[in-house]
């Protein structure tokens, strides 16, 4: 039971872990009734998962006791029926719709099979959203089933929802019940229970040790309230309490709680507050309202003839467009912003109150949606946060749209590198030690005043995610109001994981803000102001964790995130979240940006979606992304541990993606032999890197494989989709769509994939197998070095420290327009040597972006180096956004530019 032999995945794949507990409780019953197998097996299965099973509504204690009953009498047979319904039941969530699945008696007939199926796509149900609700209480266990019944008793017909009560009797249980069971989204607190679980079981501590609450001597429902909001922000929590409920409602401690009522004096106001909680979240403003625009009969005389489908329809020539997409697609469209559809660009009614709802979902104090991608989101903010001649410290291997940003803004940027990962053709992420010696150069020269805005990427492509607290805190030590941009495109989902929360901009901004209000943070200021001294040197400034002035801090944070990339919204759906203490002064400016970058006709239907998406998160975002964890894991542990695949195939492991110096807790991996919830958590709360479980990264050069010839063999061969590619890798992603069955397939093919190498090698002979080492060999061994920024060319610094490496990027980017100024040089040849050996510097004219890696490896204005040019010669991909291989490398003459600069 001790964390240091709880293994590493025990917590994260528990939920799937139930379903498959149940299966293997109907084989052994199965295997009893057949004669093949003993009662022992069933009843330690059974007793193993009892104690679990009390944080879930279904199956319940009567199903149970029935089933201990069964088992106990030596009713194989009966056994086995109910041991199926139950597996079933959980399988297919028929228990949520269909009462006769929580009845003893009920066996299921062969007309029955329909409704335990799945819901279909197709399927529209008039069935209730079903929940269920914790509630924590002080009685004796005796008393639990008749206060579930009298809970029960308060449902009506007109409720909007269904929920199943489940009963818990300590704090343990109840921190163990919310983090085991997705479907609570409700939390009834009565005071007056126990801190510890009448449980002593492994399952128990393999919860509660990740979740790092300690036994103390506040063990009040409002510390419990407290805690449980930690884990999951998303849930209503209530408490009942007979005591001094005036004073408790105005504790500051009581912000984590819904409602405070006074003991039990109303129970139907207690199930209709439960009731209004989960409509509160479930509502979708906009949504809601595009349905009922598209059931009015509407004439429309405005541009956008698709308006209620009767060109489509009416057509012979493209009705099977509207057959496609359906009706209501063409019924919802218009391009009006009156009758409840509101502006876009200037949300008064269901966008913005939309918008607010999602801030409440994401931890935001404002939130924009916008509707042509996390591009066009970056690019917002990069204009509404800085001015011509700010300076801006950015990723050099960030996304395109941020050094369009800088281009368009005038902003200078100042480049900081990622650490290298040489052997798969990728960046990680950049160290803090760099971007604060990047600070503490600036103020150096005297140019901290101009630094405005840091700029980074979390989660990367790859899945390095920063200790997000730990780099503002530094940063706010060197310039307490340094602006942060995070774009978390890839990681929206995160938010809702009590363990990657953290690492997000929303959760350490929050976490964060409430450090800030704490007078301990002061006394921690000055204490290490005290042992630093009055004029400590740049050395003892990068030895030390720095600890920033609560009373200086400017909390100013941004976050950018591809809804569509990891929730339930349509392409190019995105946000763009904000927790800015000086918003104010900031907001025309953000309107500008709106006005500048988002369209005048957005599409209904996207903005719907970022609607349903928030709505689907705060209901259901919890156990959805936890599912997507399992799902890697499991992808990750078929693949490592399979005899065959292992052979050709593998996915990187966290010592493989991140260098043991940015590893300060020794954390492997997640399933590396050995490793620990111990390390686990240390690694999710300390270190500098955290690997994003859901990102996997499978070597494919291993199989002579480059990740591109991978990727389309997947996509044509097998029906497998991939997004990402490196020179030898590819990119696999789990993410809330996926299932067990999509692991399934891509093991299978895998294996497939793996025999007909096999096969060729084996038939081929020697030459075969030659020819395959030297494939191997130059995809894994013969990679190129990965370049890094080399410098602005002088013409373009004019504005720049003497000692910083900061350049003006706009002004080289605008030049490269006059074709008097610029030149070609090929690639290849002479003349390129003659110029790297010779001079004079070729200075590039534009953005060069290969795919893989996807970011740039030569920007405007940049001096180019041996480095650069090697990289470039070694390129085996298809796709070079930029550059024009009939025509070379397009540059710019700095001579040219200098003199047309001083005219």
């Amino acid at each position: 039971m001790a964390t240091n032999t709880t293994r590493v995945d025990q917590f994260l794949l528990i939920h799937s872990g139930r379903a498959d507990n149940w299966r293997e409780i109907t084989s052994l019953a199965d295997a009893w009734a057949a004669g093949r197998g003993e009662r022992a097996p069933l009843e330690a299965a059974l007793s193993a998962l009892a104690p679990a099973e009390e944080y879930h509504a279904y199956p319940g204690a009567r199903l149970l006791t029935a089933l201990g009953e069964r088992i106990a009498t030596n009713d194989a047979g009966g056994a086995a029926k109910l041991a199926r319904r139950i597996s079933n039941g959980l399988l297919t969530h028929a228990y949520r719709g269909r009462p006769g699945e929580w009845d003893v008696h009920e066996e299921m007939s062969a007309n029955e099979v329909a409704d335990i199926m799945p819901p279909g796509t197709g399927e529209t149900s008039a069935r209730r959203p079903y929940f269920e609700v914790l509630f924590v209480n002080s009685q004796p266990a005796a008393r639990w089933a008749a206060f579930a019944a009298e809970i029960r008793r308060l449902r009506r017909p007109e409720d909007a929802f269904i929920y199943e009560p489940i009963l818990v009797g300590s704090f343990e249980d109840a921190l163990c019940a919310a983090a085991l069971n997705p479907d609570i989204i409700s939390v009834v607190l009565a005071e007056g229970f126990p801190y510890r679980s009448r449980h002593d079981a492994p399952v128990l501590r393999s919860v509660l040790d990740p979740l790092g609450e300690k036994e103390g001597p506040d063990m009040s429902a409002l510390r419990l309230a407290r805690s449980l909001k930690r884990i999951r922000p998303e849930l209503d929590v209530y408490l009942l309490s007979d005591r001094q409920v005036e004073k408790i409602a105005g504790d500051p401690a009581a912000d984590a709680v819904r409602r405070v009522f006074y003991a039990v004096e109303e129970p139907l106001e207690m199930h209709l507050a439960i009731l209004e909680g989960v409509q509160a979240r479930f509502e979708t403003p906009f949504f809601d309202n595009l349905k009922k625009y598209a059931r009015r009969p509407i004439g429309t005389f405005h541009a956008l003839p698709i308006a209620r489908g009767k060109s489509v329809f009416k057509s012979d020539w493209i009705r099977d467009m509207g057959e496609f997409y359906g009706l209501n697609l063409f019924l919802a469209e218009s391009s009006a912003t009156t009758g409840g559809l509101d502006s876009l660009l200037e949300p008064t009614g269901t966008i913005k109150r939309s918008q607010e709802m999602a801030a409440r979902a994401f931890g935001a104090d404002h939130v924009f949606f916008v509707t042509n991608g996390t591009s066009t989101s970056n690019k917002m903010a990069v204009q509404a946060l800085l001015a011509p001649g700010d300076i801006a410290v950015v990723d050099r291997n960030c996304h395109k749209s941020h050094h369009y940003g800088m281009v368009l803004t005038g902003a200078q940027p100042y480049y900081v590198e990622a650490f290298p990962m040489t052997e798969y053709s990728m960046y990680g992420a950049v160290p803090l030690a760099t971007i604060k010696r990047a600070l503490l150069a600036l103020r150096a020269e005297g140019r901290l005043d101009r630094l405005k805005l840091l700029d980074l990427t979390n989660c990367t492509f790859d899945g390095h995610m920063y200790n997000v607290r730990r780099v503002m805190e530094e940063c706010l030590a060197i310039k307490p109001d340094l602006i942060f941009l995070w774009d978390e495109a890839w990681s929206g989902f995160a938010r809702f994981s009590p363990f990657l929360r953290p690492r997000t901009a929303m959760g350490a901004a929050g976490d964060l803000e409430e450090w800030l209000r704490d007078p301990a943070s002061i006394k921690a200021y000055d204490e290490q102001q005290a042992e630093l001294g009055d004029s400590p040197s740049d050395d003892e400034l990068m030895a030390a964790r720095l600890i920033p002035d609560p009373r200086a801090v400017r909390l100013r944070v941004y976050q950018t995130n591809s809804t569509h990339k990891s929730m339930s919204a349509i392409r190019q759906g995105s946000m763009l979240l904000v927790k800015d203490v000086d918003f104010h002064t900031v907001e025309a400016q953000f309107h500008e940006a709106v006005f500048t970058h988002a369209s005048t006709s957005p599409n209904q239907q996207l903005i719907a979606s970022l609607d349903v998406a928030r709505r689907q998160m705060e209901l259901d975002g919890y156990g959805l992304v936890m599912n997507a964890i399992e799902i890697a894991l499991k992808i990750r542990q078929a693949i490592n541990e399979h005899p065959l695949i292992s052979k050709y195939f593998r996915v990187l492991g966290a010592d493989d993606m991140i260098p043991e110096a940015y590893r300060q807790s020794g954390f492997k991996d997640y399933l590396a032999p050995g490793s620990t919830w111990a390390t686990a958590v240390k690694a999710m709360q300390e270190d500098e890197f955290y690997l994003d479980p859901t990102r996997m990264t499978l070597v494919c050069g291993t199989a002579g494989f480059d990740g591109t010839q991978f990727k389309g063999l997947l996509a044509n061969e097998y029906d497998i989709q991939l997004n990402k590619t490196s020179r030898n890798s590819v990119l696999l992603q789990s993410n809330i769509n996926n299932t067990r069955s999509d692991v399934a397939h891509l093991i299978r093919v895998l294996v497939e994939i793996c025999h007909g190498i096999d096969k060729r090698l084996a038939d081929g002979g020697e030459g075969e197998r030659t020819a395959f080492a030297a494939r191997v060999k130059s995809l894994m061994t013969d990679v190129p070095d990965l370049p890094n920024f080399s410098h602005f060319h002088e013409v373009f610094r004019s504005d720049a420290g003497k000692m910083t490496p900061e350049g003006d990027i706009r002004t080289a980017f605008f030049n490269a327009y006059d074709a008097s100024v610029c030149e070609y040089v090929p690639l290849i040849g002479a003349e390129c040597d003659r110029r790297l050996a010779e001079g004079p510097d070729m200075v590039s004219a534009n953005f060069v972006i290969p795919y893989p890696p996807g970011f740039p490896i030569m920007v405007p204005g940049q001096v180019l180096t041996q480095e650069t040019i090697d990289f470039m010669r070694k390129l085996d991909v298809k796709e070079i956004h930029g550059y024009e291989k009939a025509r070379g490398l397009k540059l710019v003459k700095p001579d040219a530019v200098a003199a047309k600069l001083k005219r």
